[in-house]
């Protein structure tokens, strides 16, 4: 009976313990799928705020759902050991939070692409401005352009010139077509203004 007891348990313990294992892999493969179908924002996290992302997430599928679903699983198998049923549940909804940031990155990805399409826009314009009217110290640096998104469809676009705290700024619209440009009277840069690691600056 012992020996019968003792390997009815240890069935039931490898079969409540694929929660752990499965964790690890979603964590690595939510992190990719944030990094290349991000869920919001304007464009892709960088790797480490996807991982911190997908760990937040899978946490609390661990910590909240795998409990809850495990207990509604218990009621329907009365026989099943808690452990199991959690492990089980756990297990599943790692599997569906996959699927699901599949689907909401999909659905995203227009807003990604139409913003991707909007900063192309008002880069090509603010290029031509900059070669059009800047001083010549300025023209020369026109593809060390900085752009900091301000707020929906509204960009400044600065190149650098001799004096680092001195750049040729523009502000482009793109709620038209063509983006509407005008020069920034204002010459601080970019990252003096919004600050150096504000996540609206793209350079280049």
């Amino acid at each position: 009976m012992g020996e019968a007891l003792w390997r009815s348990r240890l069935r039931w313990r490898m079969r409540g313990a694929w929660q752990w294992p499965t964790f690890a892999a979603a964590l690595v493969v939510d992190t990719l799928l944030l990094s290349v179908l991000p869920i919001a924002g304007d464009r892709a996290p960088g790797p480490f705020p996807a991982f911190l992302l997908a760990g937040f997430f899978n946490l609390v599928v661990v910590a909240v759902g795998a409990p809850l679903a495990g207990a509604w699983l218990r009621r329907r198998r009365r026989t099943m050991p808690k452990v199991v049923a959690d492990d089980r549940a756990g297990t599943v909804l790692l599997v569906a939070l996959a699927g699901v940031l599949v689907v909401l990155g999909l659905a995203h990805r227009p807003a990604v692409s139409a913003e991707r399409d909007a900063v192309a826009a008002q880069a090509e314009q603010a290029r031509r401005f900059v070669l059009g009217q800047a001083p010549r110290a300025y023209r020369a640096n026109v593809e060390r352009m900085d752009t900091w998104k301000q707020g929906p469809n509204l960009y400044r676009t600065c190149v650098p010139g001799p004096d680092p705290t001195r750049d040729f700024c523009v502000l482009v619209t793109t709620d038209q077509d063509p983006p509407g440009i005008t020069r920034d009277p204002d010459q601080r840069p970019n990252a003096t203004i919004a600050g150096p690691d504000n996540p609206g600056r793209q350079t280049g």
